[in-house]
């Protein structure tokens, strides 16, 4: 324990990866390639700076000081120069021309671009992941009949299968999103500092070729194709909410999951994993609570609020740019990231086809079977007008039936008898032999089994196929 605040994504949710990601090494160390790139561009346009000072400044890449950079900051209250300065200790050859015609958010913004980027690519590979466990639980319950519900009150049955359907298109829906983002983001590349280019047009007195091939340069180096096409200082502080938006999408769909999941874990009917020693409750120690889920949710509540923050940010920033963005962008954008990567963690254990979701297949037709004399009352009217029933005095019958059988549940405590009812009214002209037969669950999922086959098929697995996820491969590193 430390006596000083520590967060808990780092200290409880997020993984290692994802925190490296929004770390200063991470984020200083991309400043130095992003100067290394901007001097090799330099170089190959024909400024004065050498192989020499490129590869002097390449060398020092990863040994930043930091105990020299906070004595700097303290000095000059300037994160990025406090970083030049401490790159040109390190580097004396190569001093002269770290950071040449750059402004301060060459680093910070373009740093901020490949962050996101690495930090999607993350994100986008343990959302497919718990896509393809979630298709392998559709499939394999496909056609396990349970109740469907609407208004949280029962209503026609669905299947267990086709129920896990619903929460995999919603995660396609998001993984398109984070495609969408990934695909559109752009370096800031080499803008000067209100956007103008105006220092690197002086560095090459007026070469306008030579000033975009700097930031083509540069955008290659860093792995992207392009670079924005008009700025003022910064990218478009909207890029940071379209993002962050796009990782609340992820927290809505894992929401709905996890409180589905309370829910039927509520019912007894399917339950999160439940270690060997897990503590349910200090107090009650039969509980058997969700707390995966109910984490899932808690955390998906958090990001879902936090987009409001790069909205704001974006909102108030005041002509070619404003510093009131910074200290809340550094912030939200790592915390969104931060939180979705902890709900997918969660999400991948409690999807996991080995030791995941646990499935009571007696609960879940017990459940439907308390139910289903009232969901077949419309397949015994139709019997009934085949053999010469009149429609309407059959509905009105059956009417005060399922009321009488409805009161004998709710008011005396007994089990819906129904079935026994319609089987006495001779209106009907029905055995209880022949209601049996009628009352099957499976008779009433429709084409549960064929949509989750074809849902697998023409959804998820072309989405797997391009990801390079197959059955041949077993496991995704996440």
């Amino acid at each position: 324990m430390t006596n000083s605040y520590e967060s808990p994504f780092c200290t409880r949710y997020a993984s290692k990866e994802m925190q490296y990601i929004f770390s200063a090494d991470k984020k200083f160390t991309t400043w130095r390639r992003l100067w290394v790139a901007l001097a090799r561009a330099e170089m190959k346009l024909g400024l004065g700076v050498t192989q020499a000072q490129v590869e002097e400044l390449e060398a020092h890449i990863e040994d930043v000081d930091y105990a020299k950079a906070a004595e700097y900051e303290k000095k000059f209250r300037h994160d990025v120069m406090a970083h030049v300065h401490t790159y040109g200790d390190a580097c004396p050859g190569a001093k002269g021309i770290i950071h040449l015609g750059a402004t301060s958010c060459y680093v910070g913004d373009n740093t901020d671009v490949i962050i996101m980027r690495d930090a999607l690519k993350v994100v986008k590979r343990k959302l497919i992941k718990v896509i393809d466990q979630l298709a392998k639980f559709a499939d394999k319950y496909k056609a396990l009949p349970c109740l469907a519900y609407t208004h949280l009150q029962p209503a026609q049955l669905t299947t267990v299968g086709k129920r896990a359907t619903l929460w995999c298109n919603e995660l396609l829906m998001d993984l398109e999103d984070i495609d969408f983002q990934m695909g559109r983001l752009k370096l800031l590349g080499s803008k000067g500092t209100t956007g103008t280019q105006a220092s690197f047009m002086e560095l090459f007195h007026g070469d306008t070729d030579k000033v975009k091939k700097l930031e083509a340069l540069i955008a290659e180096e860093m792995g992207f194709d392009a670079v924005v096409p008009v700025s003022g200082q910064t990218y478009s502080r909207k890029v940071d909410f379209a993002v962050c938006q796009a990782l609340a999408a992820v927290a809505q769909s894992a929401m709905k999951f996890g409180n589905d999941i309370r829910l039927l874990q509520s019912f007894k009917e399917i339950e999160e994993p439940f270690e060997k020693n897990q503590i349910g409750s200090s107090a009650m120690a039969y509980k058997r609570n969700p707390m995966r889920d109910e984490r899932i949710c808690s955390l998906a509540r958090y990001v879902m609020v936090d987009v409001l923050n790069p909205a704001f940010t974006a909102g108030t920033q005041w002509f070619e740019r404003t510093l009131d963005d910074s200290a809340n962008k550094r912030i939200a954008v790592a915390e969104a990231f931060l939180g979705v990567d902890a709900i997918l963690n969660i999400m991948l254990n409690v999807t996991d086809p080995e030791n995941g979701l646990v499935v009571y297949e007696k609960i879940v037709r017990k459940r439907v079977m308390a139910e289903l004399p009232f969901m077949a009352t419309e397949n015994v009217i139709m019997d009934a007008c085949e053999k010469g029933g009149d429609r309407q005095e059959l509905h009105e019958h059956i009417r005060e039936l399922s009321m009488i059988a409805g009161a004998h549940v709710k008011q005396d405590g007994l089990e819906n008898d129904l079935a026994d009812l319609i089987a006495a009214d001779p209106i009907f002209k029905v055995t209880r032999e022949e209601l049996d037969k009628i009352m099957k669950p499976e008779n009433y999922i429709g084409r549960c089994p064929q949509q989750v086959e074809e849902f697998i098929a023409n959804c998820v697995k072309p989405v797997l196929d391009a990801n390079g996820v197959s059955d041949d491969v077993a496991e995704i590193n996440v």
